[in-house]
């Protein structure tokens, strides 16, 4: 037997997408202690058998509990310390990842999705795993690609315009980011592609140049 404590280790995920314009979380209801019936991100502990890697801990969880596979998915921090978790010293990686809303049509049974600004009560410390994953998106979405995972795989260059908007929570001048996004070469016209939409004249419809993360050498 031995003569260290084994602390808890798991694996959460902040997992985000864009739905009624604005960026949400996905949460899952707690079936047991401790916080049975309470909402938290979701999370597992690690299969030592099975997963290579936290990173793949932070998939399957996706996986398992969330149905998707995320286009894109990077380590956030790591929460430790023996006050975070009822049941003894614990120690959490934590990753965010980012869907299209497309991907969350139906949520499994026991989740939600909730708005980043009006966030409840939440099981162990994840409110404020939340509110540092929030940052880092925000962060990010000034000077890369990561607005562009949050939409279907073509869009037009006014929805990229509203992501970025509703990422950042800001209004951004539509002329000056048009400049800007095309500067960067991250994103293509699809040939002959155009946007179906009625409500306006169908419009060029865009792709990402590759299904990786672009950082950008100036601000948005």
């Amino acid at each position: 037997m031995s003569a260290y404590e084994k602390p808890i280790a798991t694996v959460d995920v902040a997992l985000f997408t864009l739905r009624d314009a604005a960026l949400q979380v996905l949460l899952s209801r707690r079936e047991r202690a401790p916080y049975a019936g309470e909402y938290a991100l979701p999370g597992g502990f690690v299969h030592t058998q099975e997963d290579a890697d936290t990173a793949a801990t932070a998939r399957r969880v996706l996986h398992d509990k969330a149905g998707v596979s995320s286009p894109y998915l990077e380590q956030l921090y790591t929460f430790s310390g023996r006050d975070r978790d009822p049941r003894g010293w614990s120690i959490s990686v934590v990753y965010f990842a980012v869907v299209p809303e497309q991907a969350l049509q139906t949520l499994p049974a026991g989740s939600r999705l909730q708005a980043v600004d009006t966030l409840p009560a939440l099981a162990f410390d994840h409110v404020a795993i939340v509110r540092k994953a929030l940052a880092r998106i925000r962060d990010k979405a000034t000077y890369s690609s990561l607005p562009a995972f949050l939409l279907p795989e073509t869009f037009t260059l006014p929805e990229l315009h509203a992501v970025y908007g509703q990422v950042l929570g800001s209004t951004l001048d539509p002329a000056s980011f048009r400049r800007k996004i095309e500067s960067q070469g991250f994103i293509e016209p699809v040939p002959g592609a155009r946007s179906q939409t009625r409500s306006t004249r169908p419009a060029q419809l865009y792709r990402l140049v590759a299904r990786e993360l672009r950082a950008f050498d100036r601000t948005i």
